[in-house]
């Protein structure tokens, strides 16, 4: 039985509550006795909001100070956003992971992305035909959160990952990925890291994936199993 504990990190514009304990996800963890490391990522949930673009410059480093004080390896578990920083962070710092599970990211982590269509619907500005923009304007209007500091999480300075720098990740690594998620396949991803495998949610689009079953089964199980 592992004993890893294992850390949460959410999705743009949700927090650790919404995006985890709501999913049922920290019951089963707690269930399977593992102890769950919660993070709100800044400029989310109950962190600090800087409506300043420079103070999301370092945000997978940020991440780095939520890991155990004692060195202790954690397994993690990472949605959208969440999945792209946890891979940045394993890309500088491997030892201080186990394994790993990112969801909700694809193709979209290797080329430039346009957010500017997101940021101007968060201000209310554009984007009233895009219905990705829109779905995450929902979420950024949700209680709580603030829609200037989203807004300056999106028009931070982010590099486009890459594929070669994935083979510092020897962890096993296990890809969700829903077959209608805008993000993109997962050929690149899969073919850069070296110890991965993929799970395809038949059906299920970016939004539905952190509250999907079998997202959450297959993550669960992936976790506790034998090494490959």
């Amino acid at each position: 039985m592992r004993t890893n504990p294992v850390m949460l990190v959410h999705g743009f514009a949700m927090s650790f509550e919404r995006n985890w304990r709501e999913g049922g996800w920290i019951d089963l963890l707690g269930d399977a006795g593992r102890q769950v490391i919660g993070v709100d990522l800044i400029g989310h949930g109950s962190s600090d909001k800087p409506h300043e673009v420079e103070a999301y410059a370092d945000m997978h480093r940020d991440l780095a100070s939520h890991l155990p004080a004692d060195g202790t390896p954690v397994d993690a578990i990472g949605f959208s956003l969440g999945a792209e920083l946890i891979l940045r962070l394993a890309i500088e710092m491997p030892d201080r992971f186990g394994r790993i599970v990112v969801s909700g990211v694809g193709e979209n982590l290797f080329i430039e992305q346009r957010t500017s269509a997101i940021a101007d619907a968060i201000h209310g500005t554009a984007g009233e035909d895009d219905r990705v923009a829109q779905q995450f304007v929902q979420y950024a209007s949700a209680g709580g959160n603030d829609r200037l500091a989203l807004a300056a999480v999106l028009d931070r300075v982010r590099s486009p990952i890459d594929p070669a720098s994935l083979g510092q990740i020897t962890n096993e690594v296990l890809v969700v990925l829903g077959d209608r998620d805008f993000v993109g396949n997962a050929d690149t991803l899969m073919a850069s890291l070296p110890n991965v495998r993929l799970v395809m949610l038949k059906g299920i689009d970016h939004f539905a994936t952190p509250k999907d079953m079998k997202f959450l089964d297959t993550a669960l199980e992936f976790l506790e199993a034998v090494p490959w």
